[in-house]
């Protein structure tokens, strides 16, 4: 905190220390600025935005196609490959198609889907229920949160950094500024004193 000053008092104060002036509140009366390395503050911003991709997880909507007249086989792999996509985090949109006749029957339809539905309420939410547009029926699935409120496939949180009694003592106590040939002085160890 340097106070108030002028624009080319501040200008003169960065080029001695081979910094910038930053503007960081220009509608305050006066505007605030910062004298900093600018380069190296946007290194930091551009490394702090990649560590925070990478620990998201982008969800994705798979879709599994279904058909009226599906054989008992085919429905269990198809529902097997559901559950693997709702435990990796991803939503499911099941779809049933009908072409000709099968228009008709849309209850066959929201049948299967209304059975899927039933047998994946242990790992999954209905979204919507079973309604048709056009051609085809569908309904989407997500993973059911767990005890926590995480959807399965998020990322973990990271666990705190736990240390034995002692060294919680000495990292607690004040450090004493110096150095001795490069190296850093610890304090003395703290005594009982009352």
């Amino acid at each position: 905190m340097i106070g108030v000053i002028t624009l080319g008092e501040a200008l003169q104060r960065a080029e001695q220390l081979g910094l910038d002036v930053v503007e960081i509140s220009p509608n305050a009366d006066p505007p605030v600025c910062r004298i900093m390395d600018f380069g190296k503050y946007q290194y930091q911003e551009q490394k702090r935005a990649r560590e925070a991709k990478k620990h998201q997880k982008i969800i994705e909507v798979k879709e599994i196609k279904f058909r009226p007249k599906v054989d008992e086989h085919d429905y269990q792999f198809k529902k097997k490959h559901i559950e693997r996509f709702l435990a990796e985090g991803d939503k499911v949109k099941a779809t049933v198609f009908f072409r000709g006749r099968e228009m008709a029957h849309p209850e066959i339809g929201r049948r299967i889907l209304e059975r899927l539905i039933g047998e994946l309420t242990e790992v999954a939410i209905a979204e919507s229920a079973p309604r048709q547009e056009g051609n085809q029926m569908h309904t989407i699935l997500a993973g059911k949160p767990d005890k926590s409120g995480k959807r399965p496939g998020s990322a973990p949180a990271p666990e705190p950094v736990r240390r034995p009694a002692a060294q919680a003592a000495t990292a607690a106590a004040p450090v004493a500024a110096g150095s001795l040939d490069g190296q850093a002085v610890a304090p003395p160890a703290p005594t009982e004193e009352s």
